[in-house]
């Protein structure tokens, strides 16, 4: 495990076998794996941006085996046996960190051989709220599904996702040289297996909104908003929901740093209020760089 990881595999790696997973087999999570999990949310305080972050494991137990009853149900999560659900403080940068804190997370989850799904909502008043004593100043953007996955079926797939839960668009819509206008096509190693991995991070309804510049300085993140989703959302107001795709862009984040860092390169997350203006469209916006630091 390298420093500042906790995990066993490569990063790579988890980030492939990573899916959302819908249909577990009910059976509770092992003492070591709840330690385990208990351990690393244990260790999260804050996220890359400085908000305050905590995150509870809810886990049934042989001893305890009505630990999530009240909780709810949700339709197409069937088996699980435990969830991963946070509260993050208000801040400029809150729902980015809890994005980067969970998927972090959710990567511990699956290096322990579990399956996982993330869950977005309205859980800043529910139950699971109640739960871990939510405080006003806090909010609950997500949980995450956790548990054994159950057998495969005869064509290799589990019920959990199929083909299409698996698409991603092509790396030339999502990563540019330099500026917009630049698709980045034929990108040098390493960084190419970087944005990859970005490629292949989670997203609501599978949006995938992340855009990055990529200079010789480093990564330069933006959201590019999808119609319908976000603070300017009438449903997403009435409902009460949080601002999804600005958690999706935690976990982008939480790709792209673990990637880079498994691959050696050092940096740090800045924001460089000069790239304000330049974005792709009227629904983009400049979030955060990663610089890279020279040796």
């Amino acid at each position: 495990m390298k420093e500042g990881f906790f995990l066993k595999n490569s990063v790579f790696s988890l980030i492939e076998r990573r899916h959302s997973c819908r249909l577990y087999t009910g059976e509770p999570l092992d003492a070591q794996e709840r330690t385990a999990l208990h351990e690393f949310l244990g260790g999260q305080r804050r996220g890359p941006l400085g908000s305050e972050i905590r995150i509870h494991l809810l886990a049934q137990t042989q001893e305890d085996p009505y630990c999530l009853r009240g909780l709810g149900t949700y339709g197409f999560i069937k088996g699980a046996t435990a969830f991963m659900a946070g509260a993050v403080r208000s801040s400029p940068y809150d729902l980015e960190d809890y994005g980067y804190v969970m998927e972090h997370a959710v990567l511990v989850a699956t290096d322990l051989g579990l399956g996982t799904c993330w869950l977005g909502g309205t859980f800043t008043k529910s139950k699971f709220a109640r739960r871990i004593d939510l405080a006003p100043d806090e909010a609950m953007p997500a949980i995450v599904a956790v548990g054994y996955e159950a057998p495969r079926d005869r064509k290799g797939l589990t019920k959990s996702h199929g083909p299409k839960g698996r698409n991603r668009l092509p790396m030339e819509k999502l990563f540019f040289w330099e500026s917009f206008g630049k698709p980045l096509v034929g990108c040098p190693s390493p960084y190419a297996k970087i944005l990859e991995a970005v490629r292949w991070a989670p997203s609501a309804s599978n949006k995938q909104p992340w855009r990055v510049v990529v200079t010789e300085e480093g990564f330069h993140l933006y959201l590019q908003r999808t119609k319908g989703y976000g603070k300017d959302s009438l449903i997403f107001k009435l409902l009460g929901l949080a601002d999804l795709q600005r958690v999706d862009m935690g976990i982008a984040m939480c790709h792209l740093e673990l990637s880079a860092k498994e691959l050696g390169f050092r940096g740090r997350w800045v924001r460089e209020e000069s790239r304000g203006p330049s974005i792709p469209g009227e629904r983009a916006e400049y979030v955060i760089s990663w610089k890279l630091e020279v040796p």
